[in-house]
């Protein structure tokens, strides 16, 4: 007996976008032209063609102009602590059930925006860090990722100050999915968060935790020897070790040590044995070297959904924190609409569990049929005023 077909419309998928965001966010109308249903799918539009909100406004014959949808959102949105506390709750609207049953892989991480500007309020708004687009100045923002049967659900967000200690962040992200009934059965962490604080804090809270462990001291080619971290690179069979850290200041952290060696194989134009270093604690007891490294490697699909983010995230040149975390926020509410949809509807049921297919509707396009709903329902500017005639 075939299953029943049932039809999914751009409307469809708009109107419960809409409805989590306003929700959530609760933006309040700001005049007569800009409702917050108006607002809402301006908002839509700019994230769907990855452009600014001017351009949007523009590009859209009944929409607000961008002065006055500009000021709209800066008069109904909250400060910036309340703004991050309802993105997070947006961002845990639709999270499935079963997240909620069972503790489950966590991945957190640091996602920096280039930025060229001076701060507005204080200088603690602009992250500094190793130098990526011609600048070493940044927005940042952490985020805690759920990885669940290949669905990643975006749980909580966070914006980084200059001054805030990582383990402090850390905190944070989980206070936000503990909230929302996630609770993470281990955590896997970028090697920026590889320092004797975090590890001291994840130990002393016993979060289970790998990350790779980050390779300093001599080079072998150092007439005194290899030395520090960068010994385990040296070796050529896999093994266990431990290892212990030293700040700045004196405090220490020591953690068990995984090395994983494997043949290069012509990969990326090189040969030989290469060692992969990962530092693991908390009470986690890794089964096998491969079992650490295949478990590291689920990861690296953030990079995947920071892409998607990337597709998604309206493009801005204002000094305004509240904005610019608002831009995110809702780049990474529609990316969990585009999992959900997924996870929850679009996927085939069948013994052992749901198929997921991503190809029946592509994360773009769901943000196109955003796009067009929006020129629908606000009508397209296609005209271009000139002083003088087209002369063929």
């Amino acid at each position: 007996m075939r299953p029943p077909q049932y039809t999914i419309t751009p409307q469809d998928v708009q109107a419960h976008a809409a409805h989590l965001c306003q929700k959530h966010l609760r933006l309040r109308d700001h005049g007569p032209k800009c409702t917050a249903g108006v607002l809402l799918t301006v908002l839509f539009d700019a994230a769907a063609r990855i452009t600014s909100l001017a351009a949007a406004c523009k590009a859209l014959h009944g929409a607000p102009s961008d002065s006055a949808a500009h000021d709209a959102l800066l008069a109904t949105l909250p400060q910036i602590q309340e703004l991050q506390r309802r993105v997070n709750r947006a961002l845990q609207g639709d999270l499935p059930k079963a997240l909620r049953r069972r503790r489950q892989p966590t991945a957190i991480d640091l996602h920096l925006i280039p930025y060229h500007g001076e701060h507005l309020h204080d200088e603690d708004e602009v992250y500094r860090s190793q130098a990526k687009s011609g600048t070493s100045h940044f927005h940042a923002y952490a985020t805690l990722y759920v990885i669940r049967k290949g669905c990643r659900f975006t749980v909580a967000l966070c914006s980084v100050r200059k001054s805030q200690p990582l383990q402090e962040v850390i905190r944070e992200l989980l206070r936000q999915a503990a909230q929302a009934g996630v609770r993470p059965r281990y955590l896997l962490l970028d090697r920026g968060f590889c320092s004797v604080a975090v590890l001291r804090y994840l130990q002393q809270a016993r979060y289970r935790f790998l990350m790779p462990l980050p390779l300093r001291g001599r080079q072998p080619e150092h007439p005194k020897g290899v030395s520090g971290s960068r010994v385990f690179a040296t070796w050529k069979q896999s093994g266990w070790s431990r290892y212990t850290l030293t700040s700045a200041s004196g405090q220490r952290a020591t953690v068990s040590v995984c090395v994983q060696c494997r043949n290069r194989r012509g990969e990326r134009g090189q040969h030989g044995r290469e060692a992969l270093v990962y530092a693991y604690g908390g009470g986690l007891v890794p089964s096998s070297f491969q079992w650490v490294k295949e478990t590291y490697r689920t990861r690296f699909a953030i990079e995947t959904t920071y892409r998607q983010l990337q597709q998604a995230r309206i493009r801005t040149c204002t000094r305004e924190p509240l904005l610019r975390l608002l831009y995110v926020g809702l780049a990474l509410i529609l990316r969990n609409v585009w999992v959900w949809l997924h996870g929850e509807v679009l996927s085939h049921r069948r013994r052992g569990g749901r198929r997921i297919d991503l190809d029946q509707l592509p994360f773009r396009a769901m943000l196109l049929w955003l796009q067009h709903l929006a020129e629908a329902v606000l009508g397209v500017c296609d005209v271009v005023h000139a002083e003088r005639p087209m002369v063929t």
